[in-house]
């Protein structure tokens, strides 16, 4: 089975923001997403089918990736007239933008196009530039003025053994393998989107500023075998509910055989009551390590449930909304498989953007 190589966790967490946040155009989302399915493990058909491509075209995507890295998710798109700049100068550039200016014995922290321009032109780095051609050149490298951000590295001491265990059932039972997770909270609020409409006559949504109708949270399942999504939609967190989910994946399988089910690490999940039910049913859970929920299977399909149900609407009640959302998942659960309805989803998921995280494969 192809397969996409072992990530570093720097590749990983950038492919979960483009997954997730989205990108600059839908190839290079559809390219992570690929990565992202295949390092969960899931198979090349059911890959093709969520992106909405054939079976080749993701195999060769995932080659790519294994042989170039994060550079093969980004389009090298032609830019007409010859660059004015080598390519020997253009990299060297990007490599003092991307450094910070103490590193040159400069008294500032952080690169304007004007400081940049002047250290380049002082060194003699390029004779003249300006700050709009500069700014090409490093959008061009996808480099972009941006907030610094944190991030965690996964300090769960068993995190090789639980994604391991994760891989082996996914390869070895996909048929009892289940995904469970939660999606919320879920608010009544206006939700701006994209669709078609005239030029320059947007669609509209009211504003707004109040919120009378709490929150409700969606517990999703996720059966990996037969590519199967469903859910509850719940007042709360908390494991009553929690078990209530487990419970309709239990009844998926008959008692005899033993089901894994891949969750996250939520405190609600790991309590007694959960944990006692879970042995008295022939069930493993499966947790995914701490801060790496990316291990699960079901965070691929959830960004399109965001697209198509929470985006660009504005649903009246919760009622309206688990009405819409339970619709979606009937068609999506009845249409996945068929080629004639899948070329209309092609252009709904070019709007899909998510966020999520990635994985180590094997």
């Amino acid at each position: 089975m192809v397969r996409v190589r072992e990530l570093s966790e720097n590749e990983a967490r950038r492919l979960q923001r483009i997954v997730r946040r989205g990108a600059k155009d839908i190839v290079t989302w559809r390219r992570a997403t690929v990565v992202l399915a295949s390092a969960q493990g899931q198979k090349v058909s059911v890959i093709a089918k969520l992106v909405q491509t054939s079976e080749d075209r993701v195999r060769e995507m995932i080659h790519n990736f294994n042989e170039v890295g994060m550079e093969s998710l980004f389009p090298k798109w032609s830019e007409g007239r010859p660059a004015t700049f080598t390519p020997k100068v253009k990299a060297r550039i990007c490599r003092i933008a991307r450094a910070r200016p103490e590193k040159f014995g400069l008294p500032f922290s952080t690169w304007s196009l004007d400081k940049l321009r002047g250290y380049l032109v002082e060194r003699r780095i390029v004779k003249t530039i300006s700050k709009e051609r500069l700014r090409q050149i490093l959008a061009q490298e996808d480099i972009t003025f941006q907030k610094t951000k944190s991030w965690k590295e996964s300090p769960d001491p068993e995190k090789e053994e639980k994604l391991a265990r994760i891989d082996e059932v996914m390869e070895s039972c996909p048929d009892r393998v289940f995904a469970f997770d939660e999606l919320g909270p879920l608010n009544l609020v206006p939700t701006p989107g994209v669709c078609w409409a005239d030029a320059k006559q947007p669609q509209r949504l009211p504003a707004n500023y109040h919120k009378f109708h709490g929150v409700r949270q969606f517990f999703a399942c996720y059966h990996v075998g037969q590519d199967r999504l469903w859910g509850r939609m719940e007042k709360k967190k908390g494991w009553r509910p929690t078990l209530r989910a487990l419970k309709s994946i239990r009844q998926r399988v008959p008692k005899r055989k033993r089901i894994y089910v891949i969750l996250d690490n939520l405190n609600h999940h790991k309590g007694r009551d959960i944990r006692e039910w879970a042995e008295e049913n022939n069930v493993e859970l499966l947790f995914t390590p701490t801060h790496a929920s990316w291990a699960n299977p079901i965070e691929c399909h959830l960004g399109a449930i965001r697209q198509f149900v929470l985006k660009n609407c504005n649903y009246p009640s919760h009622r309206a909304l688990a009405a819409r959302l339970h619709a979606y998942l009937r068609w999506r659960n009845a249409n996945r498989r068929d080629p004639k309805l899948l070329r209309v989803v092609r252009a709904e998921q070019r709007r899909i953007r998510a966020e999520r995280m990635l994985r180590k494969a094997a």
